[in-house]
């Protein structure tokens, strides 16, 4: 093993660790933030214990297009970057994973952006209809 990589962890892990509960609760907000947002936006999200990921279900009404191809639909018309969960592995097919290293103006955001490409889609987001 590389010595300076090991004293450099034996000091993080024995230092102060204030940062580690700043951290903490930041993702911790952001979590939440995410999984209220998107579900407002007609897309369930489960929330992660505890991650800086969110691993998504592709929206029921969409589930069709396959992981590769609604990421590349969100990236294109929701300008939201997400991977695929394909990508992951077999059974990561039908799932996206979600970075939350966005602020939480810019999830809320992305959101919005989500909640119109989900519209245009046919996909009903709980939102009125208007007529």
């Amino acid at each position: 093993a590389f010595t300076p990589i090991q004293a450099a962890a034996c000091a993080a892990l024995n230092g102060p660790q204030d940062i580690v509960e700043a951290n903490r609760q930041l993702y911790h907000k952001r979590r939440d933030v995410l999984v209220e947002s998107f579900g407002r936006a007609g897309w369930d999200i489960p929330a992660p214990p505890a991650s800086m990921f969110a691993w998504a279900p592709l929206p029921p009404a969409l589930a069709h297009l396959g992981s590769l191809e609604f990421s590349k639909q969100l990236l294109s018309h929701a300008k939201v970057a997400v991977a695929p969960g394909v990508g992951y592995g077999e059974n990561g097919e039908g799932f996206v994973r979600i970075a939350m290293v966005e602020n939480e103006q810019r999830l809320r955001q992305a959101a919005r952006n989500v909640k119109k490409y989900l519209q245009s889609m046919g996909v009903n987001t709980g939102a009125k209809q208007a007529g």
